[in-house]
């Protein structure tokens, strides 16, 4: 039998989720009940053919898209190709079962360790047939969702992945610098749709895993010139400045801090929020919140660059990207992605020598997801970068 965690259609619960996680940490503690997700016993997934293979995963990353599922913030456009019930967990590492031969050759034995990459191979090598149960949850509709970088699975016992999504872990890399290749590999290519041009001015907005992680990527694969980064809490603060940033500015004192750095004119209409005339070169939203867009497109200089590298939650008034000129870029990895090889060995060099030790916390059994999910939510003002479940813990 597997054990895992499943959402399930449930639209009240979806509402009343989002309205938990809306109403901040004093309300926190009611988001497990809120959230349309149950613990389940299930029989173990069969492979479909002999592309997949069942892993076991020992660590599942708790991050951004898997929050905005279950708390129902996720846009429309991503629940469509979500079938319920879905196995969330985009971030795993794991063992496999048995022998597998990825498609470059290697061969893993029976019991190596893997990450499993949440983005699907390339069309044509996936079957899509298939209902969403927690069986085949890496087969049917968990590999559409996967096409267009939703991905899951990790919050399971055993889950399926397709062997084009394996990837090895190197000897002597912990998991808990494993489990965060693809908050790493996003920031990649975050960094590489951004095109920041040498001694630009980047502003990262938002300083969860992705954000943090760009900000390494920004210093270790570009030229950039000042990288300023927005988080809300001092730990997140701390760990942008170790990455690499000049500058950290609190949400609030954003606009006025790069109207600083930058020497930008301040505008204040009469309702609404300021906005600059001048500002940064490129700006990331890294939190994919309506304010954290917001900040990008007001603090962008003219004909400046917006890349939008957290998954999306809300709606934005989008007014000055059509006022300044502004290009605004698209950053979800998908399997359509040109040069998609490099940027995860570029993400695996980054796992391997960046200081990402203690990045990663929690380890919850899955039986303990409700405090799991809190914590997630709530992970900034608690001090931690990537809540992650154990699924192998004893429940």
């Amino acid at each position: 039998m597997t054990r895992g965690l499943e959402l399930y259609d449930s639209p009240a619960r979806h509402v009343a989720a989002r309205l938990v996680a809306q109403a901040g940490a004093g309300a926190l503690g009611g988001l497990g009940r809120a959230v349309p997700l149950r613990y389940v016993d299930r029989d173990d997934p069969r492979p479909p053919d002999e592309r997949w293979v069942r892993v076991r995963p020992s660590l599942a990353g708790i991050g951004g898209a898997d929050l905005a599922l279950v708390t129902g913030r996720a846009s429309a456009y991503l629940t469509a190709v979500v079938g319920l019930p879905f196995v969330p967990g985009r971030e795993v590492v794991g063992r496999v079962e048995q022998q597998v031969a990825l498609p470059d050759g290697r061969v893993l034995a029976a019991g190596a360790r893997v990450v499993v990459d949440p983005v699907a191979p390339p069309a044509g090598s996936v079957s899509l047939s298939g209902a969403g149960s927690p069986s085949e949850a890496g087969a049917g509709v968990g590999a559409r969702a996967a096409e267009v970088g939703v991905g899951g699975g990790g919050w399971s016992r055993v889950m399926l992945a397709h062997r084009g999504q394996l990837h090895a872990v190197p000897e002597g890399l912990p998991d808990e610098r494993a489990v965060l290749l693809d908050a790493l590999a996003r920031a990649v290519h975050a960094a590489d749709r951004a095109r920041v041009a040498p001694g630009a001015r980047v502003l990262v907005v938002g300083a969860g895993a992705v954000g943090l992680c760009t900000v390494l990527a920004l210093r270790a694969f570009t030229d950039a010139g000042s990288v300023a980064v927005v988080a809300r809490h001092p730990r997140q603060a701390q760990v942008a400045g170790r990455f690499g940033a000049d500058a950290v500015f609190d949400p609030a004192g954003a606009v006025a801090g790069v109207r600083r750095g930058t020497h930008a004119l301040r505008v204040t209409p009469s309702s609404g929020g300021s906005f600059l005339l001048g500002g940064v070169d490129v700006a990331v939203d890294a939190a994919g919140s309506a304010q954290a867009l917001a900040t990008a497109l007001r603090t962008t200089r003219a004909g400046g660059r917006v890349v939008v590298a957290g998954t999306p939650s809300d709606r934005v008034d989008l007014t000055p990207l059509w006022a300044r000129g502004l290009e605004l870029v698209g950053a979800a990895r998908t399997s359509a992605d040109p040069g998609a090889g490099d940027v995860l060995a570029r993400a695996w060099e980054l796992a391997a020598t960046a200081p990402l030790d203690g990045l990663v916390t929690g380890g919850y059994p899955l039986t303990r997801w409700r405090d799991a999910l809190a914590h997630a939510w709530d992970a900034g003002r608690l001090g931690a970068v990537r809540v992650a479940f154990d699924p192998a813990a004893p429940s």
